[in-house]
């Protein structure tokens, strides 16, 4: 992978990001998808973020090498921090973390959502935390990818502005977990991924059965039977 050819997965992401954008690319390693997008456009301009030494002067050797220091700004900091209002940010991209960890940079960073139409993000777990923090704040879900690459599955969440009118009205627990859009889809790196995790959860049940009953426990047991039994009515 290098500034002109991404994986599959950082490809996808740099195709949701609208041509003349100004893109933010928080946690951006060797800042290979700010490098990509502007060498694809030349109207393009990027910040690329960082929050450890090493992988930002990766980005800061990589900027330089592409011949873009003139159009994008490496930069070290936490999160959102790094964005500030004379850039005029329009585009967010966060790849490669957790969906925990990608709504606390989010959240954290709110003030500086304000003039951001668009979000792209690649949690590589728990994108149901990601779903609820979007409808919960006023975004709405344009668009999902599950992708699979190198025996690794991906979900890809787009949201624009604005609030998803209808899109959680049926099925809503279902849908968080699951993806409004990929159920509909339902590829076969989606059928992979929650085949090996519902079986995943259905050995935690045993394991759980086996173990003396308590109130948490049966707490536990019943949210683990509604997410197997969810899984198996899109599945079946």
């Amino acid at each position: 992978m290098n500034d002109r050819q991404l994986s599959k997965r950082l490809q996808r992401i740099a195709a949701y990001v609208p041509k003349g954008s100004k893109t933010a690319d928080i946690g951006s390693d060797h800042a290979y998808l700010p490098c990509y997008l502007c060498l694809e456009d030349q109207t393009a301009k990027a910040i690329a973020g960082e929050v450890n030494e090493g992988p930002y002067l990766s980005a800061v050797s990589q900027v330089r090498q592409s011949g873009l220091t003139d159009r994008i700004s490496v930069r070290m900091g936490n999160g959102l921090e790094v964005i500030e209002h004379a850039d005029q940010v329009n585009v967010i991209t966060i790849a490669g973390m957790g969906g925990a960890l990608i709504t606390s940079i989010l959240e954290d960073g709110k003030d500086k959502l304000k003039e951001v139409d668009r979000l792209i993000l690649q949690p590589n777990v728990s994108a149901i935390t990601i779903r609820e923090w979007l409808d919960r704040e006023g975004w709405s879900l344009a668009s999902e990818e599950i992708i699979e690459e190198d025996d690794k599955i991906y979900e890809i969440l787009v949201a624009d502005r604005g609030e998803n009118v209808m899109l959680y009205e049926e099925d809503r627990k279902k849908k968080m977990l699951l993806g409004p859009y990929l159920i509909n889809e339902m590829n076969e790196a989606f059928q992979k991924k929650w085949t090996y995790e519902m079986k995943n959860w259905e050995r935690i049940l045993t394991q759980f059965e086996r173990a003396t009953e308590t109130p948490e426990l049966s707490a536990k047991k019943d949210e683990l039977k509604h997410k197997i039994k969810m899984v198996q009515e899109v599945l079946r």
